[in-house]
């Protein structure tokens, strides 16, 4: 059985539903963005969302991605930073208790969180406060880590630091390994254009990305934008939100129908595709299947606040995924 490994800013996400878009004008948070804060911002955010009632639990994108790959049977692997706190031992636990081998490395700074502001319409802001996450190097990317792991994949929150990403996706590559990339948010990927070009084309297999974010690297609408993408890579796939997603191999195109869901909550809906995609490559399924098994994940997450599902409902997953 194939097996993957992640890496990506370790994080604890505190989510809140809020009646209305005030706390992102509050903080001045343009909606549907990903906002680096610093320590004291965090703490203002976070009190406020503890006031509205928030949860707390384990997060980061690649985390996510890695976590719900390992819910669905295969051996996973997360390298991260966190802090030597007792957030970092609760993010710690929470990985293994989940089925995925932990590689984090403790930093100096306090274990990063994200916040997350979810609007009545069901769109998520990220006030991020990276903390010990911000201090892994390209140092912290040990070559046999990857041993005994056949796919790699990174978010694209890692491209605040160039030659770290790079370090990692080169090693992955130059090791044979089958590279993932998420873009994450659109104004990551606008500040980072010309070098995640040159990043995708010398190193990357796959391209994660929402319709937002394709715009952001192509100028393009989502099906200019996914063939322009599928020239830098073996396969490319663009999420469009309620209409499904785009998939491109070479000339081969898919679009794939979303299922009709009423979101509650849209955070971690990425990141579980990409799980349910890689999951589908992994057991030779074709991208058409592979697709919809990501739409499935996708459409399950939805259905819940936050980026965790109960056992009952990983189960009705795995029925519905071997069906497909």
């Amino acid at each position: 059985m194939k097996s993957i490994l992640g890496t990506g800013n370790a994080l604890v996400d505190i989510l809140a539903i809020t009646k209305d878009d005030s706390l992102l004008e509050k903080y001045s948070l343009p909606k549907g963005s990903m906002q680096h804060v610093s320590e004291q911002r965090a703490n203002e955010v976070y009190h406020d969302l503890k006031e509205i009632g928030a949860s707390v639990v384990t997060g980061g994108s690649a985390a996510n991605t890695i976590a719900g790959i390992s819910q669905l049977g295969l051996k996973t692997g997360f390298l991260g930073k966190v802090g030597n706190d007792e957030l970092g031992d609760f993010y710690n636990g929470d990985l293994e208790g989940l089925g995925v081998k932990s590689f984090l490395i403790r930093g100096e700074k306090g274990t990063g969180r994200a916040m997350v502001v979810i609007s009545p319409d069901s769109e998520r802001t990220f006030a991020v406060y990276l903390g010990a996450a911000v201090e892994m190097t390209p140092n912290d990317i040990n070559p046999s880590i990857f041993d005994g792991y056949d796919y790699f994949h990174v978010e694209g929150y890692l491209l605040q630091d160039h030659n770290l990403i790079e370090t990692a996706m080169k090693t992955a590559h130059d090791k044979g390994k089958f590279v993932s990339i998420d873009l994450a948010s659109y104004n990551v990927v606008e500040e980072n254009v010309d070098f995640l070009h040159d990043l995708i084309d010398n190193y990357a297999n796959i391209v994660f990305a929402n319709e937002e974010e394709a715009k952001s690297f192509t100028g393009k609408e989502p099906e200019q934008a996914l063939t322009i993408i599928s020239q830098l890579c073996d396969i490319a796939v663009v999420k469009i939100g309620s209409k499904g997603s785009l998939v491109q191999h070479g000339a081969d195109i898919y679009r794939i129908a979303a299922g009709n869901i009423k979101p509650v909550d849209l955070t971690g809906a990425g990141d579980l595709y990409a799980a349910g995609f890689l999951y589908g490559l992994s057991q030779d399924k074709d991208l058409e299947t592979c697709a919809k098994i990501g739409t499935a994940c996708a459409g399950e997450i939805i259905q819940v606040v936050g980026t965790k599902l109960s056992a009952d409902a990983w189960n009705s997953l795995r029925s519905v995924i071997d069906k497909l």
